[in-house]
């Protein structure tokens, strides 16, 4: 089990939205972003319990059915679990947005995120044991790095915006910032 598992595996919460979320049987699936990113930070930085993020970003990747009201009804069926901030999304269909050629799977949707560091995933395996799906790597999620992916490179105005708008500077002061 690899370090970023480790830290997830040792909280409870996380532990308990990831139960929630498999209980979907999403195919290729895992809970990424803010989910990941902020509780290995908050480790790292001392932190805990860790924060909640501003939402729980669950991907899975289903070329047969990219309708909306899916998700939407994914996103019910969460929050019945649990009333939580559910965001869940098909990665078969987000290339749309951004104007992007298909996907091949949820892995291969992150590499089109802003920052590295983002694009982190878990999946709570029917073992219980976690597999993280990180396509750019965890270096810099670990090295307490946050640098714009070959995509986010092409739009760093963005990135730049995210990262203030989000607040990370002062939430992990020990972070270093790429641009």
């Amino acid at each position: 089990m690899s370090f970023v598992a480790d830290i997830i595996a040792q909280d409870p919460v996380g532990m308990k939205q990831l139960r929630a979320a498999r209980t979907l049987g999403l195919p290729d699936w895992c809970i990424a972003a803010g989910f990941v990113r902020n509780r290995v930070w908050d480790h790292l930085h001392g932190i805990s319990p860790p924060r909640e993020p501003a939402d729980i970003d669950v991907l899975f990747f289903d070329a047969a059915d990219t309708s909306k009201e899916r998700e939407v009804e994914y996103e019910k069926r969460l929050a019945e679990l649990m009333p939580l901030p559910w965001q869940v999304r098909n990665q078969a269909r987000m290339h749309i947005r951004k104007d992007l050629p298909p996907h091949r799977s949820t892995s291969d949707s992150m590499i089109y995120w802003l920052e590295t560091v983002t694009a982190v995933g878990v999946r709570l395996e029917v073992d219980d044991s976690l597999t993280v799906i990180a396509p750019l790597g965890t270096d810099d999620l670990l090295g307490l790095r946050c640098s714009p992916t070959a995509y986010g490179r092409t739009r760093l105005h963005e990135y730049e915006a995210r990262i203030a708008s989000k607040g990370w500077r002062e939430l992990w002061p020990k972070v270093r910032f790429a641009d």
